[in-house]
Parts: structure tokens; sequence; C-alpha cells
């Protein structure tokens, strides 16, 4: 069966400087991948190169058995390919039910499958509730704690209706507890059949979440597997564990 997701000898540079050497990476559907690497590694730019916010001048992105390169992101978005950010970007003249209308009518409603608006209220009252943002449906963003943002963040991404989610770093600065929710919230959703990819620092969570584990270093990847292999690699105990 072919991957949902194929990276294929991905390359980009930026000058001189090489910051993606030769990636190769398959996400099976259905798949919890964790993505770490040491902060310069090439995480976010793999990531925008998937995303088509960067183009990669070696290599392709087929997603769900088509060829991504040349794409911008927003059709990517509307084939099925969503993302969060490392830092939340919503829209702070708009409710959050009226952030999460944006990616169900420019995203959803585009491949076709026309959600009317009274239905389309009812779905974002719903990602809202998933989220457990139900409550402040109709506040600002800036009414928000940081967690809420983080699901803001997440439930934006959500309303795309992705087959792939990757959520970037979505766990900076927050609590034991909070983390904790975030990870509840990623595997439910990987449950209801969203493919994810987490990228994060905060090995706990990434160790509690992943089904499998990669590793870039310095623009390559250095390792491929089942997370309690992979972080016992001494390559990868060397270049992001620490002796």
């Amino acid at each position: 069966m072919t991957a949902l997701l194929q990276v294929d000898g991905v390359g980009k540079r930026f000058g001189g400087f090489v910051a993606l050497e030769g990636i190769a990476l398959e996400v099976e559907e259905g798949e919890r991948l964790g993505l770490i690497g040491p902060n310069g590694s090439g995480k976010s730019t793999l990531v925008n190169c998937i995303c088509g916010t960067l183009r990669n001048e070696l290599g392709e992105v087929r997603f769900a058995g088509q060829r991504l390169d040349g794409l911008p992101a927003h059709e990517r978005t509307r084939r099925g390919l969503a993302r969060s950010f490392q830092l939340p970007r919503p829209f702070g003249s708009l409710s959050l039910a009226e952030n999460l209308r944006i990616p169900i009518l420019y995203a959803v409603n585009a491949r076709g499958q026309a959600i009317s608006g009274g239905a389309i209220d009812g779905r974002c009252r719903a990602i809202l509730g998933e989220v457990g943002l139900a409550a402040k449906a109709d506040r600002l963003p800036r009414d928000l704690t940081q967690i809420e943002m983080r699901k803001l963040e997440l439930a934006r991404a959500m309303a795309a209706e992705p087959k792939l989610l990757i959520a970037d770093e979505v766990m900076a600065g927050l609590s034991h507890a909070e983390v904790d929710e975030i990870i509840a919230l990623l595997i439910r959703l990987n449950g209801q059949g969203v493919t994810v990819i987490m990228i994060e620092h905060i090995m706990r969570a990434v160790m509690e979440f992943s089904q499998r584990l990669a590793v870039l270093v310095a623009g390559r990847k250095i390792a491929d597997g089942e997370p309690a292999e992979v972080v016992r690699d001494p390559e990868v105990v060397r270049a992001y564990l620490g002796e």
C-alpha cells in the first residue's frame, strides 16, 4: 500500500547553506510520527517544503499518491494537508468561531463538499467543543490563555478536515498538565482517522505520543524507527540528547 506522505530525496539550499540534504521519509495513513532534532536541524524547513511555504530544489513530495511539487500552500491544504504553527496566528478581529469558518470555507468547501451556512456554524462550535473552547466561541483570541491559544491553533487546522496534520511545537511554554492535555487531544484526533506528525522538543511528550520517531540533524535524517530504539542510537545520543 502506498504511504499517505512520501518525501523522496528532498534537498533545500539557502545560498551556499545546505538546509536539507537527501531527506527520505514516508508516513502511513493513520500513523503518529514524532519528528525531532536540535535547533537548526532542518525540521521547520522540511515542514515548509512539505506544506508549500518553501520549494525544494531537489527531490519530490507526494501526498495521497499525487506529486505536490510546485503547488502553492493553499492547494495542498485543500488536498488534505494541514499544519499548525509554532506561534499561533489567529485573526485577531474575528471571534474563535469565525476563525474556524475561514478554513472551512476556503479548504473544505473548495473540495466541492459545499457545507451550508448553518452547518458551518455547527461544525465550528463542534470543533471548539473538541478542544475545550466551546464556551468562548464568541470571544476574541485576545481573551485566551496561552494553552487556549494553542488549542485554537489546532482547532483551525482541524477545521480544514485534514488527512494529515503537522503539529509544529504546539506544546512550547506549557505546564506539565497542559502538555498532557495537548497530547490527549492529538491522540484523540488521530483516533478519528487523522494522520499526525508531531514536531516537539519535549521528549516526554514525544515518547508518549509517537508510534515512530525520525531524527534530523544538520539537514540530514540520521535515524528513523521505533522510539525506544531511536533514542538509544549512539548517533542520536551524541547529536541530540547529549552524552
